[in-house]
């Protein structure tokens, strides 16, 4: 009978497009220069930062481009959604690249068990030092969009992880300088190893939920259905749907029985209950009429 209309004004993703394309330009400029460094210092922790590095400057492409993707008009009028789902996929891509990158890394330590590599602790102290102050740079970039959308956090949480990164390299050279012992360059890549992989799992877990347009977080569906009974004039709630489309736009849609005379009435109060209340811009909402016919809602 009727739907309420809020469309966000602007993709949240789209809106920090600049600090994507600020951070891509310094990470990746970096990452040359880390990788160049790995190589020549034979320092594991080092190439494996650097690996990370790439990930981050695949991940920050993708996102520019899901950004992109997401804003623009669809001349086919088959995406009656939009794109806003390429910022998703683009956050699911920054997950596979953390976890093949952790994987690359164990795989390479172990390798370098029961051998004695020379490892230039000095080339790993000022190239830690310059990765620690771009990815600071970076991460004052990103923040400020990480809360709003998930594909800006994806590449918050990579930035996150090489900043711890290019931490571990530093105490890694600071060690392999003091003892002599190429084995702490190897435990610091480990270390590194692990953090990467919890991160991407926490990453994924969210765009897994939204894939599987689980409810927004936040939002509890017997929360909603209960307010929506309250709703004056309301007498049944069913057929209820809330999902995340993307960052910072929540979607429902619901059945509600109504006596006659308060249909009206009904639509504009549950829409601005959904509005206000629960952060749903866009809500489809049918009032169905309690002495009309019996609802023979979807049989999923």
């Amino acid at each position: 009978m009727g739907h309420g209309h809020g469309h966000v004004e602007a993709h949240a993703g789209g809106r920090h497009r600049w600090r994507l394309a600020v951070a891509f330009v310094l990470v990746g400029l970096f990452f040359v220069v880390e990788l160049v460094a790995g190589l020549v210092s034979g320092s594991l922790a080092l190439l494996s930062d650097a690996g990370h590095m790439a990930a981050d400057v695949a991940t920050l492409g993708a996102a520019l481009v899901a950004t992109r993707i997401a804003t623009r008009p669809d001349p086919t009028g088959r995406r009656t959604f939009g794109s806003y789902r390429a910022e998703v996929f683009a956050s699911g891509l920054a997950v596979l690249l953390m976890l093949a990158v952790a994987v690359y890394i164990v795989v390479e330590a172990v390798g370098r068990i029961g051998s004695s590599p020379q490892v230039a602790s000095g080339t790993m102290l000022l190239v830690g030092g310059i990765g620690l102050a771009v990815n600071l740079v970076a991460l004052v970039l990103l923040r400020g969009g990480a809360s709003e959308s998930l594909n800006v956090k994806g590449a918050y949480l990579e930035v996150v992880a090489d900043t711890v990164g290019s931490v571990g390299v530093i105490v890694a050279g600071l060690l392999v300088g003091a003892t002599g012992n190429a084995l702490w360059d190897t435990a610091v890549a480990l270390a590194i190893a692990v953090f990467v992989a919890v991160r991407a799992v926490v990453l994924g877990r969210e765009v897994v939920a939204v894939l599987g347009q689980h409810a927004p977080v936040g939002v509890v569906p017997t929360d909603l259905v209960t307010a929506l009974t309250g709703v004056q004039g309301v007498v049944d709630v069913h057929d209820l749907h809330v999902w995340t489309l993307t960052s910072g736009m929540n979607v429902a849609t619901v059945h509600l029985v109504a006596v006659p005379e308060a249909s009206a009435d009904v639509l504009a109060s549950s829409t601005e209950l959904l509005r206000e209340r629960f952060g749903i811009a866009h809500a489809t909402i049918q009032v169905e009429s309690r002495d009309a016919a019996h609802c023979s809602g979807a049989d999923w």
